[in-house]
């Protein structure tokens, strides 16, 4: 047994599995879509990267991030479709999910540049995100709902949302404006409508234009650095970063616009299809720590 709060060593063992597996397990997912199976070759690295650090024995939103980009590479490729947009998010997002909440349990992985008690999750951002997606137009819950125990424990399994709160309050000891008082106050927006414009907004923010998250993002032939765009955020990024580092408090960077992803020779002539992005509607901030 390991007796370390976070980091168990054993989580290196796991990791080395899965390094060593990544190949086959991409492989056959690219025939079965029909893509030229040679293509495992840049995808494996997106699935391993995935699932954390292991030389840091950490795991946050930059891997779920690079998760998401593994499954953008697939619609590129051709290997997914329109069609398919829902249940990669309902289904194969949240079976993502299942086994690495399982991980990090086993292997108490330390939370990557997490925000603590004033983030929304030590790992998480985009389950948050879509499931405010699902709850947009539901009849009967609202943002304050997640208040409500028998609501987290009746939905959890249906509402990527409720799930996460649910994951919060097994974690996580004490009451929720305590531990996650981020959480608490987007409780309090009077729509999900809102919560999920917000949570774009800080997703942007937060995670896509925080240099010490995306550095470690992995570029090749399907998402590549060669677009102009993609210079000119890593620029912005990098010096907004090293500006922030000079001065006591900084807001965060403006996100510049992501690039257009490219096509490796393999792929089917497949672009992926946008995010839409609803109107930003202004909410109080979460308090000064």
């Amino acid at each position: 047994k390991q007796s370390l709060r976070y980091g168990n060593p054993a989580y290196r063992e796991w990791f080395a599995r899965l390094q060593e597996r990544a190949h086959v397990l991409v492989a056959p997912v690219l025939s079965a879509g029909g893509v030229d199976a040679a293509a495992a070759v840049e995808l494996a690295p997106y699935l391993v990267d995935s699932f954390g650090n292991c030389t840091r024995i950490d795991y946050g939103t930059g891997h779920e991030t690079t998760f998401v980009a593994f499954l953008l590479c697939l619609a590129l490729m051709g290997a997914v479709g329109e069609g398919d947009r829902q249940a990669l998010v309902t289904r194969v997002f949240a079976q993502y999910l299942r086994l690495m909440r399982n991980v990090q349990r086993q292997y108490w992985l330390e939370p990557a540049g997490s925000h603590g008690v004033w983030g929304l999750d030590d790992y998480q951002f985009l389950p948050f995100y879509w499931g405010a997606a699902q709850l947009c137009n539901h009849p009967n819950f609202r943002p304050s709902s997640i208040h409500s125990l028998d609501v987290i424990k009746q939905h959890s399994d249906e509402f990527l949302y409720l799930g996460c709160v649910r994951f919060v309050l097994e974690v996580k000891k004490g009451p929720l404006a305590e531990t996650s008082p981020m959480l608490n106050d987007i409780s309090g927006l009077p729509s999900w409508a809102r919560v999920h414009s917000g949570l774009l907004k800080m997703y942007e923010g937060e995670v896509l234009g925080k240099f010490p998250i995306m550095q470690h993002f992995l570029f090749g032939s399907l998402l590549t650095l060669d677009d102009p765009g993609c210079r000119e955020a890593s620029s912005s990024s990098s010096s907004s970063s090293a500006a922030a580092a000079a001065r006591p408090a900084a807001s965060p960077p403006p996100f510049a616009a992501a690039p257009t992803a490219t096509a490796a020779p393999w792929a089917v002539a497949a672009g992926a299809p946008a995010p839409t992005a609803a109107p930003w509607a202004a909410a109080a901030g979460a308090p000064a720590a």
